[in-house]
């Protein structure tokens, strides 16, 4: 809906405090930032208190892990009850379902006779906070049920989602607020494409609603899979805060096809020295009054300075050699000490109230990056001996400066011009430009493939391993193997076999036997659950129970009063892969093929191009054989 100047508070306008990707917790090991991160999670409760809000939405990543330390817990705590709970009476009228919230009981917390909740906190789990274990808690469930939050958007079937609204109104205003917590990029691209993402829509003055989406995946096109386009979400939809992306763009975008605004709000601490962090760092306040939204954007003055610079050696007046290595070191200090300068001049900018009176309060130390591209035979310094140059002047004293040397250009740059259909060529390609992080996992995918694990899959145990090491889950890996131990057992189980071919005299046959049975477990399409509680059927009775699953499903939504599904045609997206489709859903694939190349820029403009499908059935005598 239209995006206005200005909407005045009053008894019909929702006002909403909008943050995302906090990450408190994050370096909190280091003597100089470690406070950084909780520091700013103060002063965003402190403005949510300052400028009257009705109520604040977290877009994720409220922690930095999943498992936060008792710091971490201590300051957020603290911020929440000191800012966030009062005598002021909350205005939010609450008319759907409390189920829809994991709050751990039936009841919003503002609601609770126990709890004195000034303004209501609502918050979804991005993916540094997800739930983990066997209970498959997070550390926004602790505080969900703890009446500190309300934790919505929880996302508790993996294969097919229904996202339910909260349902909130204050005088004529009418605000639907939909949340989705954070899944895996790829899972849930797919589930999209297949249309297993089904939307709720209140049945009772369907739209007079104002559609608010917080939304926590891949925005910006890592590669094909891995990115939500923002052509998958429903076309209802009014607004999406859209979180995971740390670059802050502080204006709503629109976009012109789907007809709904997208603001990313970008965290509020830098986590890396990189391009997308230098932004300065904002909060916004949402004025809504009936279909009508104002956003206010508020510049954060706890925020650490950052500076980045980019510098070409070779479009300076320095000349390459050995011999101008001093030249170079000294050229480069003085860029360091300049963007020092101006770091300082920033934040005395941003917080002139401090220095107000002849005050001279302590700057903080600024983060300062120079990347430095020295190609042409320039030669450098270490990193770390050129850093520590500057301590006691910058926050980083160990990498503020990166040397880098450009790559030649490939000729493989043009291929998504030139492929229609053809997904996994183009993520071969793709792969070619794949980030440190991402390569360890192909180290790892290697090293599995290695030992032709016969009933674990290796993908599983790759993305155990990231999790284990980006959200310092330590029992991911156990509790994968578990998990997926006990299922392949009971799909083991369940397979109708001939026993002769296992207690026959031929020891040697019985195992070439059982390895095929494996073989086509581990084979089949059944894909990997990461979230370890959240149990899947085997795959050998996917297929049959799938068909009960949807219809228990169906009946649960047909007997809720408040909601109905969105039949909204946006949500059914489908893309040709290189496999065999089911039968089940030849017809849809035949109808949405055509769609798909208006969807996706990186498409040809061959438009009768078909690709060619691979036949992937053989006997089972063959496939014992291979083995």
């Amino acid at each position: 809906m239209p995006l206005v100047d200005r909407i005045e508070p009053g008894p019909d306008t929702v006002s909403i405090l909008l943050t995302t990707d906090n990450h408190v917790g994050v370096n909190e090991s280091d003597p100089i930032r470690g406070d950084d991160a909780w520091k700013t999670f103060e002063e965003i409760t402190q403005l949510a208190k300052t400028k009257d809000v009705d109520m604040l939405v977290h877009g994720g990543d409220l922690f930095h892990i999943s498992k936060p330390t008792k710091k971490s817990m201590y300051h957020v705590i603290k911020s929440i009850r000191t800012n966030c709970m009062g005598d002021r009476p909350c205005e939010l009228e609450f008319l759907s379902d409390p189920s829809y919230l994991s709050n751990g009981v039936d009841e919003v917390n503002y609601e609770d006779p126990n709890l004195n909740i000034a303004t209501p906190f609502f918050a979804i789990s991005g993916n540094h906070d997800d739930a983990t274990g066997e209970s498959f808690l997070s550390a926004i469930d602790l505080l969900a049920v703890s009446g500190l939050i309300n934790h919505f958007g929880k996302v508790q079937d993996n294969d097919e989602i229904k996202v339910s609204p909260v349902l909130l109104q204050k005088g004529t205003t009418k605000l639907a607020l939909y949340g989705m917590s954070s899944l895996r990029d790829e899972r849930l691209h797919r589930l999209f494409r297949d249309g297993c993402v089904k939307f709720q829509r209140p049945d009772v003055q369907t739209d007079e609603w104002f559609n608010f989406l917080a939304f926590h995946q891949n925005r910006a096109e890592h590669n094909f899979i891995s990115t939500i386009p923002e052509n998958f979400l429903p076309s209802f939809l009014n607004f999406i805060l859209w979180g995971h992306e740390h670059e802050c763009i502080p204006h709503p975008v629109h976009n012109p096809q789907m007809g709904f605004d997208v603001l990313q709000g970008g965290s509020s601490v830098a986590t890396q020295l990189s391009e997308g962090e230098s932004a300065p760092k904002h909060v916004y306040v949402m004025n809504i009054k009936g279909k009508d939204y104002s956003l206010e954007s508020i510049e954060l003055k706890t925020v650490r300075p950052f500076v980045l610079r980019e510098i070409e050696l070779s479009k300076t007046d320095l000349i390459p050699g050995a011999a101008s290595k001093a030249d170079v070191i000294a050229f480069l200090t003085e860029e360091a000490e300049k963007a020092i300068e101006k770091a300082n001049e920033s934040f005395k900018r941003n917080n002139s109230d401090l220095f107000e009176g002849g005050k001279t309060p302590e700057i903080p130390l600024p983060l300062i990056r120079l990347r430095v591209e020295y190609s042409g035979g320039f030669e450098i310094e270490n990193v770390t001996r050129f850093s520590n140059r500057f301590v006691g002047k910058v926050a980083n004293v160990n990498d503020v400066v990166q040397f880098y040397k450009k790559k030649a250009p490939r000729a493989e740059s043009k291929l998504a011009k030139k492929t229609k259909y053809d997904v996994d060529l183009i993520e071969e390609k793709l792969t070619e430009r794949k980030t440190t992080e991402l390569q360890l996992q192909d180290i790892i995918s290697d090293f599995l493939k290695q030992t032709q694990l016969a009933l674990v899959p290796e993908s599983g145990i790759n993305e155990a391993v990231k999790k284990f090491i980006e959200n310092e889950d330590k029992s991911a890996l156990n509790q994968f193997i578990t998990t997926e131990v006990k299922k392949e057992t009971k799909a083991l189980l369940n397979i109708d076999i001939d026993e002769s071919e296992f207690h026959g005299s031929d020891e040697k046959h019985a195992k070439n036997a059982f390895k095929h049975v494996l073989s086509q477990l581990k084979e089949s399409d059944t894909p990997i659950d990461l979230d370890f509680v959240v149990e899947s059927e085997p795959a050998s009775t996917t297929k049959t129970k799938g068909r009960k699953k949807a219809a228990s499903s169906n009946a649960k939504t047909k007997s809720k009063d408040k909601i109905l599904e969105s039949d909204d045609s946006d949500l059914d997206m489908f893309i040709a892969e290189d496999s065999v489709p089911p039968k089940a859903k030849s017809s849809r694939s035949r109808s949405s093929k055509n769609s798909y190349a208006e969807d996706f820029e990186i498409l040809s403009d061959e438009d009768d191009y078909t690709p060619p499908v691979k036949k992937v059935g053989r006997s089972r005598a063959s496939a014992a054989r291979r083995r």
